[in-house]
């Protein structure tokens, strides 16, 4: 049983190392999503530009309009980019496909009570403009999107097989 123990503690080890690692980029500058895909690129096969670039229109809730978070849009690219279908006649691969994405929504939305950005963050229905907020101590103690973004890197360190 020890054996158990030790590797429990391992894969925890792992899954805290992506979780931060997903935290320090969100921390220094990139949006949520870019954040949560990033952490995954040497698991995923894809450069660091490449991940940045594909995930960064969602961050802020799709372009700041506070739609789907961030976070959940670069949890769900990553599921993509691992186990997505290329077959548009595969109805199976589809629909499994889309079971994993809902799974993976109902698993964050459980913890955190939405995957909507604006519900997370307390916001009302208004857009917001596109200039994001400064990155101040302020700012990280306002918002919960750092621990989101360590919440979604879990979720997917746990869905590459990490847990």
């Amino acid at each position: 049983m020890p054996t158990n123990k030790g590797e429990n503690t391992k894969r925890s080890d792992i899954l805290d190392k992506y979780s931060q690692h997903a935290i320090d980029l969100f921390k220094k500058g990139y949006n949520c999503s870019q954040a949560v895909l990033a952490a995954f690129c040497d698991e995923l096969d894809i450069d660091f530009d490449t991940a940045l670039r594909i995930s960064a229109p969602f961050g802020g809730g799709m372009g700041r309009m506070r739609e789907v978070c961030g976070a959940v849009s670069g949890m769900f690219m990553a599921a993509g980019m691992k186990y997505g279908y290329c077959d548009p006649e595969d109805s199976q691969a589809k629909a499994e496909h889309y079971k994993l994405i809902q799974s993976l929504a109902s698993k964050f939305k459980e913890e955190n009570g939405s995957i909507i950005c604006r519900e997370l963050l307390g916001l009302g229905t208004k857009v917001d403009g596109p200039v994001p907020e400064e990155r101040t101590k302020e700012y990280y103690k306002k918002r919960p999107c750092a621990e989101l973004v360590g919440f979604a890197a879990q979720i997917t360190g746990e869905l590459m097989g990490m847990k």
